[in-house]
């Protein structure tokens, strides 16, 4: 080989090695978060532009966004530097997959945030991100038929059902609007308000006798429901129509309604039953998986994405809420302000009885939120025996749980092994 080739083979594997080098500068933040197009294009401009490094976000559904991390895992190497997921995601992997997170001095502003970002163990496996949650929203028309004496920070579902039935005589139309849409998120609603409202449970009180005094309530609430609601999916839309007057949806899902005519909407927390105030908190996290290319640049987006400012620019993008302590601007949007207020009344309500999102489902979460969609269908949309039907999905949840192995989470009581159907 003359000295000319071999200056020149060297040279190529540098440049080979240059090439490869600026193919992996851009941080890739694989997420199962902010993926709409308006979301994720937000995310890009207004939260990741100032990371002081290239960030490449993706954001994905949970089936595609699972597949990649794993075959990346089960290959030993991979491109993913960050992963931002909720809690469920990261409950659903093994520990060993996930860089201890202890020693970057960055954590939410809640303990119990903190606490189950170790999933079971005494290291941070992920830093908690952002929180949202699903609430009540109004027309201000509607006030004026709230129950006697009924506080609307503070509302029964016996109170909710009033008023919706008044609003119904007054108008002559069902006002009430659900998210029973093939898109909507009713699965949520039961699994996170009813459920623990009326059970103190989800997975262990599935079919018990509590569970039907929940889906007689609800029954009585669907009368009172527009018979539409099982096409809506975006609670904003039938609010700024005039379909809808009181609704309930996931906090960013409301938003435009708020932003676009502030002063005709108003904001309120989900109702309470006999066993507290049932909400479902919404908890996403930042983790870097152990095959990660580059662990100093996704430590440093970790650390970047729990600064105060880009947690004020996250709330901007996605209507999800700082998980840090940080002043809020008074130049927020309209949605922010009143959805805001809703969650903090929720939370800090003296009867909240919180429930965690399904965690350690993996694959089977469709599976898990389809009974509680198809039991819906069946009872309130078929008008089937309501003791019956939870009696035949009983067997199907029990067999998610057995497959899964996933323990209890919130409401219900912990569980040695996969949560029981009682």
């Amino acid at each position: 080989m003359t000295l000319f080739s071999k200056i020149a083979g060297v040279a190529s594997g540098v440049a080979l090695s240059c090439t490869a080098m600026a193919a992996q500068a851009d941080v890739l933040f694989w997420s199962t978060q902010a993926k709409p197009v308006e979301e994720s294009q937000a995310m890009r401009e207004q939260v990741l532009a100032g990371a002081g490094q290239g960030v490449d976000y993706q954001p994905n559904d949970a089936g595609p966004w699972l597949t990649r991390l794993n075959a990346e895992l089960q290959s030993g190497s991979g491109t993913i530097g960050v992963l931002g997921g909720l809690h469920g995601d990261f409950a659903a992997m093994s520990p060993d997959d996930l860089v201890d997170l202890s020693d970057l001095g960055v954590s939410s502003a809640s303990e119990t945030f903190n606490t189950l970002a170790m999933l079971g163990t005494d290291k941070m496996l992920y830093i908690p991100w952002m929180q949202a949650s699903y609430i009540m929203a109004a027309n201000k028309e509607a006030l004026p038929y709230l129950p006697e004496g009924a506080d609307i920070d503070a509302l029964t579902y016996d109170q909710l059902i009033e008023w919706a039935a008044n609003v119904h005589e007054a108008t002559g139309e069902p006002k009430f609007g659900f998210p029973a849409g093939p898109k909507g998120l009713k699965h949520r609603f039961f699994q996170g308000y009813l459920y623990p409202s009326y059970t103190n449970g989800v997975v262990r009180t599935f079919a018990s006798d509590d569970a039907v005094v929940a889906w007689e309530k609800f029954r009585e609430l669907w009368e009172h429901t527009n018979p539409a609601s099982t096409n809506f999916s975006f609670m904003q839309e039938q609010l700024l129509s005039g379909d809808a007057w009181i609704v309930f949806d996931h906090t960013s899902r409301l938003a435009q309604a708020f932003n676009d005519r502030p002063d005709d909407f108003v904001a309120f927390p989900a109702p309470a039953g006999p066993a507290g105030r049932g909400f479902m908190p919404v908890l996403a996290g930042v983790a870097i998986p152990r095959t990660a290319p580059d662990m100093e640049a996704a430590k440093a987006l970790v650390k970047y994405m729990l600064a105060p400012e880009t947690q004020i620019a996250t709330l901007r993008a996605t209507n999800f809420f700082p998980v840090v302590d940080v002043a809020l601007p008074d130049d927020l949007p309209p949605s922010v302000q009143a959805a805001g207020a809703a969650v903090a009344k929720m939370s800090a309500s003296p009867d909240a009885n919180p429930g965690l999102l399904p965690a350690g489902l993996g694959d089977k979460g469709g599976e898990f939120n389809r009974v509680f969609v198809d039991a819906f269908e069946r009872i309130v949309l078929a008008r089937q025996d309501i003791r019956a039907v939870l009696d035949d999905e009983k067997g199907k949840l029990a067999a998610i749980m057995e497959e899964t192995g996933a323990p209890c989470w919130a409401p219900d009581a912990p569980s040695e092994g996969a949560c029981p159907v009682e």
